[in-house]
This record gives C-alpha cells, sequence and structure tokens, in this order.
C-alpha cells in the first residue's frame, strides 16, 4: 500500500470514527460497482440516507489566499478563508470537483434506487463532504487532523 492509499484509508477510518460520534450508524464503506464508488454510506437520526465522500490531504504548511474562486459553488460546501493545502497545494476540498461531485451523485442515485428500503420517502438522501487534513506527518489521531464537514454538498 502507498502512503497515499494508507493515508486514505487512515482519513476513512478516522470520517467513520467522526460520523458515529455524531449519531450517523454507518450501513456500508468503500461500496465499488463499474458505474462509481462511495467512500461511506450512512444513516443519521432522523433516518436520512447519506453519502459521504471522504477527502484527505497532508498540510504542509502554506495558507491558500482565496480557495473560495477553485471551489465548485454548491449549496453546503462554503469554503473558508484560511484553508491549509498539501504539498502540491492543494486542499482536501479543491479535490472534490464538479467531475466527482457529478460521478458521487450518479452512484448515490443509482445506489439508492437499487436499495430502495434504505431511503426514508420523507427525507430522501444527501451527499456529504468529509475534508480532513493531517497536521502532521506522524498522526493517526482525530486530533492529529483539522476535520471539516460540509452536509448535502
Amino acid at each position: 500500500m502507498t502512503k497515499r492509499e494508507e493515508l486514505g484509508k487512515l482519513g476513512e477510518d478516522l470520517a467513520c470514527r467522526y460520523l458515529v460520534d455524531k449519531g450517523y450508524k454507518i450501513i456500508e464503506r468503500n461500496f465499488r460497482k463499474p458505474w462509481g464508488e462511495l467512500d461511506i454510506i450512512a444513516k443519521i437520526p432522523d433516518k436520512t440516507l447519506v453519502f459521504v465522500e471522504v477527502k484527505t490531504v497532508r498540510q504542509s504548511g502554506k495558507q491558500s489566499g482565496n480557495p473560495s474562486n477553485s471551489y465548485p459553488q454548491l449549496p453546503g460546501l462554503q469554503m473558508m478563508q484560511n484553508d491549509f493545502d498539501d504539498s502540491q497545494g492543494i486542499t482536501a476540498e479543491m479535490q472534490m470537483s464538479s467531475a466527482k461531485i457529478r460521478k458521487t451523485k450518479n452512484a448515490a442515485s443509482l445506489y439508492a434506487g437499487s436499495f430502495p428500503e434504505l431511503v426514508n420517502d420523507k427525507k430522501g438522501w444527501r451527499i456529504d463532504l468529509l475534508s480532513l487534513t493531517l497536521k502532521s506527518d506522524s498522526g493517526s489521531n482525530m486530533k492529529d487532523f483539522i476535520i471539516r464537514h460540509y452536509e448535502n454538498i
């Protein structure tokens, strides 16, 4: 496993812990089909089905100037002015491109259609983004990460 894959797995493990602490019930992880993949599928206490995309990067220590111009402008994905860049100058949020959002939406729609018993008729489903930025190279606990949760992107 590469360092990038290890960081991604660690990010997803911590994302699950974070979500469980917020009352989410994890239904499935790493759901993969030829038509798409979903990192985390969960239900929140009001029974809404939530598809969570997890993006994890290492912090380089540089600050981006005005990240809001680089991100997809979608409801629920409101950028902070002082997000940290990773070593390539890319924040976790920047990895959630418009194309990735479209692919995630299509995969979520197909999943929800395949498992209608999981979808609450009144609440439906939504997509969340969990952005995790590792503050130090040796971190492996939640306190070593900056975690930002964007609901219903």
